[in-house]
């Protein structure tokens, strides 16, 4: 399995926007996507902005570029994304899942 992980900046204010975009927009796309296989959307207030991090999980590297094309590294932010965001990662971690250790 791989996790995919990206950071972004909001203002305190914009933070609820990229949620509902991320909720309504991201997630319905991504569902669409063969080897999707779930996603986290974190936040963090810090210094009056909201810290973003995004880590979806993929079956495989074959399943993120069904997502992110042939640049796997490279962020896909749409235009929406970034009329809410003060700052994004132009690229992304794909990380190889080595353990986990998920209580339900």
């Amino acid at each position: 399995m791989i996790a995919r992980a990206w950071r972004a900046v909001a203002d305190v204010d914009k933070a609820p926007q990229y949620e509902a975009h991320f909720q309504h927009d991201v997630l319905p796309e991504l569902r669409e996507i063969d080897g999707y296989k779930g996603a986290y959307l974190l936040k963090r207030e810090e210094n009056g902005a909201v810290i973003i991090a995004v880590l979806t999980l993929w079956e495989s590297m074959n399943a993120v570029q069904a997502f992110a094309g042939d640049q796997p590294d490279m962020a896909v932010v749409s235009p929406a994304a970034q009329a809410v965001l003060r700052s994004f990662d132009t690229g992304v971690m794909n990380y190889e899942v080595a353990f986990t250790d998920q209580i339900e």
